[in-house]
């Protein structure tokens, strides 16, 4: 039986809650019905210990044992390799699943983070590189709705792929970039109505809500 521990953040300001990525690695040790604690460090200061186990000061990462591992994409596939329940167990889905995973946080992600940024922080002002990612995203949102058009799921069955590239969407949708684009809304809706995601919504936001209530917010 695996030894896994999730560590996040102790506490977020109220925007970022829910789009927290610790909510990805929540989201697949449901699926899998993988047990787990959640360990926290400070969303002040990060010391030594934080920067050892992530490079950039960032969450999540996931404990294994003596096993350390940071980066919600290659969480995933390591989770996809302890249930057949996250990554397809024949090649061509592997091969899919794994393919698609790179293609949520590299492909869609790469516009859909700055667009969403922009829109976070109230700057979407109109300017040349707004409109430069605004243009962007729609271009990778036009050929996810392509693709999303003729399957339910990426890989064939549901997989960490579609836990990777519905979260991205669902922020994108969030700000509501995906009006036009219904095959993608859809998508998002299929995923997040899945029970695993819903756990996992509510164990993050319940996460920071205690935080609150130490903080006496």
């Amino acid at each position: 039986m695996a030894d896994l521990t999730l560590t996040t953040f102790d506490w977020v300001p109220e925007m970022p809650r829910g789009f927290v990525r610790d909510l990805r690695v929540r989201w697949a040790l449901e699926e899998a019905a993988l047990p787990y604690r959640v360990a926290s460090v400070p969303f002040g200061p990060r010391d030594a210990a934080h920067f050892a186990h992530q490079p950039f000061g960032q969450v999540p990462w996931l404990t294994d044992g003596d096993l350390s591992i940071f980066e919600s994409g290659a969480i995933l596939l390591h989770l996809g390799e302890l249930s057949a329940k996250l990554v397809p167990t024949d090649p061509r889905g592997r091969s899919e699943a794994t393919e698609w995973v790179f293609a949520a946080l590299n492909s869609v992600e790469m516009p859909a983070l700055p667009w969403t940024m922009f829109k976070f922080t109230g700057s979407d002002d109109g300017s040349p590189a707004v409109k430069f990612v605004d243009d962007f995203l729609k271009l990778r949102l036009k050929h996810m709705e392509t693709v999303l058009g003729g399957r339910e799921w990426l890989a064939g069955s549901f997989s960490v792929a579609d836990i990777l590239m519905s979260d991205v969407l669902r922020v994108v949708d969030k700000f509501d970039g995906l009006s036009g684009h219904r095959a993608c809304r859809a998508y998002v809706a299929r995923a997040t109505a899945r029970p695993a995601f819903a756990k996992a919504h509510a164990d993050q936001m319940a996460h920071f809500a205690a935080a609150d209530a130490a903080r006496g917010v």
